[in-house]
């Protein structure tokens, strides 16, 4: 059984984009258990997991697909929770979605993607955005 850490922001398209993945790589494997991880930055409201529609849609296709999946959410600094969770649920991969910036805009704001490549030892698949 693989399973796979698939870290989700609010970006529905992009979410389309790493599920279409995991749902490639369900079909060559023998089974696969998904950890979907949103990571909150700020949540003064409290919101959960469950409300995030990306969430929410890449949970449902994913249970349709046969595929076990749990729901994490946490809160801080995106790629420290993600690499958290990884080494918490000793995951085989990593799937996080990856944009387009310029080298610049990557010093500037930083990169989650970059972060999580560089700070682990597992398998990470960067997916890009799914044309609507």
């Amino acid at each position: 059984m693989v399973r796979v850490l698939l870290a989700l922001d609010d970006d529905i398209a992009q979410a389309h984009a790493q599920t279409n993945a995991i749902e490639d790589m369900v079909e060559t494997a023998s089974g696969a258990e998904v950890f979907i991880l949103h990571v909150f930055r700020d949540n003064p409201e409290g919101a959960s997991v469950q409300q995030v529609e990306a969430v929410r849609e890449a949970s449902d296709r994913l249970e349709e697909a046969g595929v076990e999946v749990q729901l994490l959410e946490a809160s801080g600094s995106p790629s420290d929770e993600i690499l958290r969770y990884a080494d918490e649920r000793d995951v085989d991969q990593i799937c996080v979605g990856g944009r387009k910036r310029s080298p610049a805009g990557k010093a500037l704001f930083g990169s989650v993607t970059q972060d999580v490549i560089l700070g682990t030892h597992r398998p990470v698949l960067v997916c890009g955005s799914a044309e609507e």
